[in-house]
């Protein structure tokens, strides 16, 4: 009978090894097949991803834009200075900065900020306009504006050609249309 005892345990080890290699196997599969999707998920957003980057979707800021502006027709017996306004659209992520400007007539342009103190407020030159990511600096007479010192005799109608300068984008060329005072572009 021991003979046959031994015999039985030896089949039954070969069957428990036999079963645990088949557990074994399977616990492997199940593990694959969970890990699965998680993986093929992380591998095509790398895959779009570096599209996306090879593209220049990612990193690169896209130029600003803007239409043509206006700016005030100096009064007689006024200070002799006016001002310019233009609408700059920004559609990328990164935000930007008008840093400067010039005009046709060569004399000085300053980007000007209207700084509100109360129900009075001032002007002052800045050193730059942010141009808000996917958003609009919009130029007017009671916020920002490009003051031009001494501009030459102009007239109602007249298209001035300016060129505005940005951090991270290229310089806009655009036109101002010399618009009488207490008028508004339409």
């Amino acid at each position: 009978m021991r003979a046959l005892d031994l015999l039985e345990a030896k089949r039954l080890k070969v069957e428990l090894i036999k079963a645990e290699r088949l557990m074994a196997k399977r616990l492997k599969a199940e593990r694959l097949k969970a890990a699965g999707p998680p993986v093929g998920a992380a591998a095509l957003a790398l895959a779009l991803l570096t599209g996306w980057t090879a593209v220049g979707g990612a990193g690169a800021p896209r130029p600003v834009a803007a239409d043509d502006g206006w700016m005030l027709l100096p009064t007689a017996g006024a200070a002799s200075a006016t001002a310019a306004f233009f609408t700059i659209r920004n559609p990328g992520d990164v935000p930007d900065e008008l840093t400067g400007a010039s005009w046709e007539f060569g004399g000085p342009v300053t980007l000007k900020r209207h700084l509100h103190q109360g129900a009075a407020g001032r002007w002052e030159p800045v050193p730059a306009l942010p141009v808000p990511s996917r958003g609009v600096l919009a130029m007017s007479p009671e916020d920002a504006d490009l003051m031009i010192a001494a501009p030459p005799p102009l007239e109602p109608g007249r298209r001035v050609e300016f060129t505005l300068t940005f951090r991270h984008s290229p310089p806009l060329r655009l036109t101002a249309t010399v618009l009488p005072p207490g008028e508004r572009p339409r």
